[in-house]
C-alpha cells in the first residue's frame, strides 16, 4: 500500500473536506494532524492518504488544485514516522 503526505496551510484546512468529496479519495485511508501534535514548529496540518495507486494520483491531482504541497520522499518519511511515533504511544 502506497501513501502520500500534503502540507496544508492552516486557512486551508477546510478544503480537505472538499478533497474528501469525492468518490475514490473518500475510500482510501485518511489521517490528518496538525502540526503541533507532531512538535512540528510550524502553522500548517498534514493530510495522509494512504491506499491504491488510482487513489494516490487521483489525490495528488485535486491537491494541486486546493494548492495543497506535496511532500518529497524524504519529508513525507519523516512526518509518517512522527505520526506512527505518535499513534503508538
Amino acid at each position: 500500500m502506497t501513501y502520500v503526505i500534503f502540507e496544508v496551510k492552516t486557512e486551508q484546512i477546510s478544503k480537505i473536506n472538499d478533497l474528501l468529496k469525492d468518490d475514490l479519495i473518500s475510500r482510501q485511508s485518511i489521517l490528518t494532524r496538525d502540526s503541533s501534535s507532531l512538535n512540528i514548529d510550524k502553522d500548517v496540518s498534514y493530510l495522509k492518504i494512504e491506499g491504491s495507486n488510482d487513489g494516490i494520483k487521483k489525490a495528488e491531482e485535486l491537491a494541486k488544485e486546493f494548492d495543497f504541497k506535496k511532500l518529497s520522499v524524504k519529508e513525507a518519511e519523516k512526518i509518517n514516522k512522527k505520526i506512527e511515533e505518535q499513534e503508538n504511544s
